[in-house]
């Protein structure tokens, strides 16, 4: 650890290192698809878990990775870390997978770092990305295997172009990138999966939020989260309003 490293700096600092694992994991070719997945989750999530309980002794801890300890809940401060995002896009040799590493303080995402390893970038809270305009036609980021049909709907209505991408970290730093402007996810998610993303989004200036407008709070018991809405904020009403008019009979 650096000294007087800060909370930000630890975050992308780790998250970069991560990544790093991962591409030489990859590099070596030894090991593809399903294995790779398995072996890079286990190698990043060691470091970060090593590391992080040697800087902050004193902080809880959240990886999907780990046991989780309930503890937890009864502290402050948790670091929320998923040492591979897009376990599958990693194994098929795609660049749309990331390293999230995020510290929630009272149940708000208040650091984060996500590594995109594949295109050589890490993107923190501590060092906020100017927005580019908003694109025309605007473009809305949906998975690619399994489209919410939400996120069809509004993307219709707005007259979005859909995109679709891996992990949720690729997809929510596409937004902060200025590839698209519209992350709409009601697919279910679990807090590793986008407190890093959430903290790196608002502190660009993104709106982030549940589908219904209500903020996303961490370090819960339950570590399920519904949806996820990270888009610009000057389209924030718009998207709320016609993801509350959507219904499944339409």
């Amino acid at each position: 650890m650096a000294a007087g490293e800060s909370d930000e700096q630890l975050a992308e600092r780790l998250a970069t290192a991560a990544g790093a694992i991962l591409l030489d994991l990859r590099a070596r070719g030894d090991l593809e698809g399903k294995a790779l997945g398995k072996a890079g989750d286990e190698q990043a999530n060691a470091m970060l878990c090593r590391e992080i309980r040697a800087a902050r002794p004193a902080d809880a801890l959240l990886s999907e990775e780990e046991k989780d300890n309930v503890a937890r809940c009864g502290q402050s401060r948790v670091w929320i870390v998923d040492p591979l995002d897009g376990t599958r896009e990693y194994g098929e040799g795609r660049d749309d997978w990331a390293v999230h590493v995020a510290l929630a303080v009272d149940g708000v995402a208040t650091v984060g770092a996500v590594a995109l390893p594949g295109l050589g970038v890490t993107l923190t809270s501590g060092a906020p990305v100017a927005l580019r305009p908003a694109n025309q036609p605007l473009r809305m980021l949906v998975s690619r295997t399994r489209p919410a049909a939400e996120a069809v709907f509004v993307a219709d209505k707005l007259g979005a172009e859909l995109v679709a991408m891996g992990s949720a970290g690729a997809k929510a730093m596409a937004v902060v990138r200025g590839e698209a402007d519209i992350y709409l996810h009601t697919g279910g998610q679990y807090e590793w999966d986008n407190c890093a993303p959430v903290a790196v989004a608002q502190a660009a200036g993104l709106h982030v939020s549940r589908v219904d407008g209500s903020p996303i709070r961490y370090n819960n018991p339950d570590t399920y989260l519904p949806d996820l809405l990270i888009c610009r904020k000057e389209l924030a009403d718009a998207v709320l309003r016609l993801a509350a008019d959507y219904s499944p009979a339409r």
